[in-house]
Protein backbone atom coordinates (compact mmCIF):
# COMPACT_ATOMS: atom_id res chain seq x y z
CA UNK A 1 0.00 0.00 0.00
CA UNK A 2 1.27 3.45 -0.84
CA UNK A 3 2.43 5.68 2.08
CA UNK A 4 -0.58 8.51 2.86
CA UNK A 5 1.81 11.30 2.34
CA UNK A 6 2.23 9.60 -1.39
CA UNK A 7 -1.57 9.34 -2.19
CA UNK A 8 -2.00 13.00 -1.67
CA UNK A 9 0.66 14.27 -3.28
CA UNK A 10 -0.64 12.05 -6.34
CA UNK A 11 -4.27 13.22 -5.98
CA UNK A 12 -3.17 16.90 -5.22
CA UNK A 13 -0.48 16.97 -8.96
CA UNK A 14 -3.20 15.22 -10.83
CA UNK A 15 -0.35 13.67 -12.57
CA UNK A 16 0.62 10.20 -13.90
CA UNK A 17 4.18 9.91 -12.62
CA UNK A 18 5.25 12.23 -9.69
CA UNK A 19 8.61 12.31 -7.30
CA UNK A 20 7.28 11.70 -3.39
CA UNK A 21 9.70 12.56 -0.30
CA UNK A 22 10.52 9.84 1.44
CA UNK A 23 12.50 8.79 4.53
CA UNK A 24 16.04 7.61 4.32
CA UNK A 25 14.72 4.11 5.33
CA UNK A 26 11.69 3.79 2.67
CA UNK A 27 12.76 2.49 -0.72
CA UNK A 28 11.29 4.88 -3.67
CA UNK A 29 8.38 3.24 -5.21
CA UNK A 30 8.93 2.79 -9.06
CA UNK A 31 7.17 5.37 -11.71
CA UNK A 32 3.55 3.99 -12.75
CA UNK A 33 3.99 2.27 -16.05
CA UNK A 34 2.10 5.45 -18.51
CA UNK A 35 -0.45 4.43 -21.30
CA UNK A 36 -1.90 7.78 -22.27
CA UNK A 37 -5.11 8.69 -23.62
CA UNK A 38 -4.81 12.83 -23.46
CA UNK A 39 -8.22 12.84 -22.31
CA UNK A 40 -9.16 14.43 -19.15
CA UNK A 41 -5.66 14.97 -17.90
CA UNK A 42 -5.27 18.86 -18.72
CA UNK A 43 -3.14 18.55 -21.68
CA UNK A 44 -2.68 21.51 -24.24
CA UNK A 45 -2.75 20.19 -27.80
CA UNK A 46 0.47 22.23 -29.41
CA UNK A 47 -0.25 24.49 -32.23
CA UNK A 48 1.26 26.86 -34.54
CA UNK A 49 1.15 29.50 -31.76
CA UNK A 50 3.37 27.32 -29.49
CA UNK A 51 6.30 27.17 -31.95
CA UNK A 52 8.46 30.22 -32.75
CA UNK A 53 11.17 29.53 -35.54
CA UNK A 54 14.53 29.04 -34.75
CA UNK A 55 16.24 28.94 -38.55
CA UNK A 56 13.93 27.22 -40.96
CA UNK A 57 11.94 29.08 -43.88
CA UNK A 58 8.70 30.31 -43.25
CA UNK A 59 6.98 27.94 -45.77
CA UNK A 60 9.38 24.82 -43.99
CA UNK A 61 6.59 24.04 -41.66
CA UNK A 62 2.65 24.76 -42.08
CA UNK A 63 -0.11 24.09 -40.12
CA UNK A 64 -3.87 22.31 -40.69
CA UNK A 65 -6.63 20.34 -39.08
CA UNK A 66 -3.88 20.36 -35.80
CA UNK A 67 -1.32 18.73 -38.09
CA UNK A 68 2.09 19.95 -38.82
CA UNK A 69 3.38 19.64 -42.31
CA UNK A 70 7.50 19.87 -42.70
CA UNK A 71 8.64 20.37 -46.12
CA UNK A 72 12.18 18.38 -44.84
CA UNK A 73 14.12 22.17 -46.65
CA UNK A 74 16.35 23.67 -45.02
CA UNK A 75 17.78 21.75 -41.84
CA UNK A 76 16.82 23.29 -39.15
CA UNK A 77 14.03 22.95 -36.19
CA UNK A 78 11.10 24.51 -34.52
CA UNK A 79 11.09 25.48 -30.88
CA UNK A 80 8.41 25.48 -28.26
CA UNK A 81 7.68 29.21 -26.84
CA UNK A 82 9.01 28.16 -23.39
CA UNK A 83 11.58 26.29 -21.84
CA UNK A 84 10.50 22.68 -19.95
CA UNK A 85 12.40 20.88 -17.36
CA UNK A 86 10.12 17.72 -16.20
CA UNK A 87 7.44 16.76 -18.46
CA UNK A 88 5.39 13.87 -20.57
CA UNK A 89 4.95 14.54 -24.19
CA UNK A 90 2.94 12.79 -26.75
CA UNK A 91 3.62 13.12 -30.40
CA UNK A 92 2.65 10.68 -33.13
CA UNK A 93 4.17 11.14 -36.53
CA UNK A 94 4.63 10.00 -40.21
CA UNK A 95 7.50 9.78 -42.72
CA UNK A 96 6.08 10.76 -46.34
CA UNK A 97 9.28 10.01 -48.17
CA UNK A 98 11.05 6.80 -48.20
CA UNK A 99 14.59 7.43 -45.67
CA UNK A 100 13.09 10.21 -44.48
CA UNK A 101 15.05 11.70 -41.36
CA UNK A 102 13.75 13.61 -38.18
CA UNK A 103 13.62 14.10 -34.76
CA UNK A 104 12.47 15.65 -31.39
CA UNK A 105 14.75 17.71 -29.22
CA UNK A 106 14.04 17.27 -25.75
CA UNK A 107 16.47 20.12 -23.19
CA UNK A 108 17.48 22.43 -26.02
CA UNK A 109 19.35 25.23 -24.41
CA UNK A 110 18.51 28.72 -25.04
CA UNK A 111 21.64 29.94 -25.71
CA UNK A 112 22.33 27.23 -28.24
CA UNK A 113 19.02 28.27 -30.18
CA UNK A 114 20.36 31.57 -30.68
CA UNK A 115 22.03 32.50 -33.93
CA UNK A 116 21.69 29.18 -35.26
CA UNK A 117 22.85 28.70 -39.40
CA UNK A 118 20.37 28.00 -41.92
CA UNK A 119 20.72 24.35 -42.79
CA UNK A 120 22.09 23.21 -39.30
CA UNK A 121 20.87 21.56 -36.34
CA UNK A 122 20.97 22.97 -32.38
CA UNK A 123 23.89 21.36 -30.92
CA UNK A 124 22.73 20.95 -27.55
CA UNK A 125 19.62 18.83 -26.48
CA UNK A 126 18.80 15.13 -26.39
CA UNK A 127 17.15 13.50 -29.64
CA UNK A 128 14.46 11.41 -29.80
CA UNK A 129 15.11 9.89 -33.06
CA UNK A 130 12.39 9.80 -35.73
CA UNK A 131 13.28 7.70 -39.06
CA UNK A 132 11.80 6.12 -41.92
CA UNK A 133 13.45 2.52 -42.19
CA UNK A 134 13.69 2.95 -45.80
CA UNK A 135 17.29 5.37 -44.57
CA UNK A 136 18.56 1.92 -43.19
CA UNK A 137 18.17 0.14 -46.86
CA UNK A 138 19.50 2.89 -48.66
CA UNK A 139 22.33 3.09 -46.07
CA UNK A 140 22.76 -0.61 -46.92
CA UNK A 141 22.81 -0.25 -50.62
CA UNK A 142 25.32 2.63 -50.47
CA UNK A 143 27.81 0.78 -48.09
CA UNK A 144 27.05 -2.51 -48.77
CA UNK A 145 26.81 -3.22 -45.04
CA UNK A 146 24.39 -3.64 -42.57
CA UNK A 147 24.14 0.20 -39.88
CA UNK A 148 25.14 -0.88 -36.96
CA UNK A 149 25.47 2.64 -34.94
CA UNK A 150 21.71 3.63 -35.72
CA UNK A 151 18.47 2.09 -35.69
CA UNK A 152 15.12 3.26 -37.05
CA UNK A 153 13.02 2.32 -34.40
CA UNK A 154 13.44 4.95 -31.75
CA UNK A 155 17.33 5.84 -30.98
CA UNK A 156 17.69 8.34 -28.00
CA UNK A 157 20.88 9.78 -27.86
CA UNK A 158 22.94 13.33 -26.95
CA UNK A 159 23.72 15.74 -29.21
CA UNK A 160 26.34 18.42 -29.47
CA UNK A 161 27.30 19.05 -25.82
CA UNK A 162 24.41 17.36 -24.03
CA UNK A 163 25.45 14.37 -22.06
CA UNK A 164 23.50 11.09 -21.57
CA UNK A 165 23.92 7.86 -19.91
CA UNK A 166 22.35 5.73 -22.46
CA UNK A 167 20.06 2.62 -21.43
CA UNK A 168 21.26 -0.58 -22.86
CA UNK A 169 21.12 -2.21 -25.45
CA UNK A 170 23.58 0.75 -26.45
CA UNK A 171 25.38 2.08 -29.76
CA UNK A 172 29.21 0.95 -30.51
CA UNK A 173 30.19 4.08 -29.60
CA UNK A 174 28.07 3.97 -26.39
CA UNK A 175 26.14 7.27 -27.07
CA UNK A 176 22.97 5.81 -28.12
CA UNK A 177 20.08 3.83 -26.59
CA UNK A 178 19.08 1.23 -28.99
CA UNK A 179 15.33 0.40 -28.87
CA UNK A 180 14.56 -3.33 -27.29
CA UNK A 181 12.49 -3.84 -29.51
CA UNK A 182 11.52 -2.90 -32.96
CA UNK A 183 8.18 -1.64 -33.35
CA UNK A 184 8.29 1.55 -35.44
CA UNK A 185 5.96 1.07 -38.64
CA UNK A 186 6.98 2.09 -42.55
CA UNK A 187 6.56 4.92 -44.53
CA UNK A 188 2.52 7.04 -44.67
CA UNK A 189 2.11 4.92 -41.43
CA UNK A 190 1.54 7.10 -38.25
CA UNK A 191 3.67 6.29 -35.46
CA UNK A 192 3.00 6.86 -31.50
CA UNK A 193 5.79 8.53 -29.79
CA UNK A 194 5.29 8.78 -25.51
CA UNK A 195 8.39 10.70 -23.62
CA UNK A 196 8.65 10.83 -19.97
CA UNK A 197 11.27 13.33 -19.29
CA UNK A 198 12.05 13.93 -15.35
CA UNK A 199 14.88 14.73 -13.36
CA UNK A 200 17.26 14.56 -16.21
CA UNK A 201 16.24 10.87 -16.71
CA UNK A 202 14.47 10.34 -20.87
CA UNK A 203 12.19 7.37 -21.73
CA UNK A 204 10.55 6.48 -24.94
CA UNK A 205 6.99 4.17 -25.54
CA UNK A 206 7.25 3.63 -29.12
CA UNK A 207 2.99 2.75 -30.31
CA UNK A 208 3.10 1.53 -27.05
CA UNK A 209 5.73 0.05 -25.42
CA UNK A 210 8.68 1.03 -23.38
CA UNK A 211 11.87 0.84 -25.59
CA UNK A 212 14.88 2.96 -24.68
CA UNK A 213 16.21 6.24 -22.97
CA UNK A 214 18.74 7.19 -20.67
CA UNK A 215 19.52 9.41 -17.24
CA UNK A 216 21.62 11.99 -16.33
CA UNK A 217 21.01 14.35 -18.99
CA UNK A 218 22.66 17.31 -19.05
CA UNK A 219 21.40 19.81 -19.67
CA UNK A 220 18.10 18.06 -18.30
CA UNK A 221 15.99 21.84 -18.82
CA UNK A 222 15.67 23.63 -21.92
CA UNK A 223 12.94 24.18 -25.09
CA UNK A 224 11.34 21.04 -26.71
CA UNK A 225 12.22 21.00 -31.08
CA UNK A 226 10.70 19.59 -34.01
CA UNK A 227 13.32 19.06 -36.66
CA UNK A 228 13.42 19.40 -40.51
CA UNK A 229 16.22 17.13 -42.21
CA UNK A 230 15.75 16.65 -45.43
CA UNK A 231 12.05 14.90 -46.38
CA UNK A 232 8.69 15.62 -46.26
CA UNK A 233 7.39 14.47 -42.29
CA UNK A 234 4.04 14.97 -40.48
CA UNK A 235 3.27 15.32 -36.62
CA UNK A 236 -0.35 15.55 -35.52
CA UNK A 237 -1.52 15.24 -31.63
CA UNK A 238 0.91 16.98 -30.08
CA UNK A 239 0.65 16.95 -26.68
CA UNK A 240 2.59 17.91 -23.64
CA UNK A 241 2.45 17.95 -19.63
CA UNK A 242 4.56 19.98 -17.09
CA UNK A 243 5.33 17.45 -14.29
CA UNK A 244 6.13 18.81 -10.74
Amino acid sequence: MLPHRMIAALVAGGVLAATSVVSAQDEAPPLPKAFINGEGLGWVTLGEADFTNVNCDPETWSWKDGIAYCTGQPVGVIRTLKPYTNFELVAEWCHRKSGGNSGIFLWSAPDALENVPRGTLPRCGIEVQVLDHGYAEQYEERTKKKPDWFTTNGDVFPVGRSKMEPFPPVSPNGQRSFPRKNLSKGIDQWNHYYVRAINGEVRLWVNGEEVSGGKNCDPATGHLCLESEGAPVEFRNLRIRELP
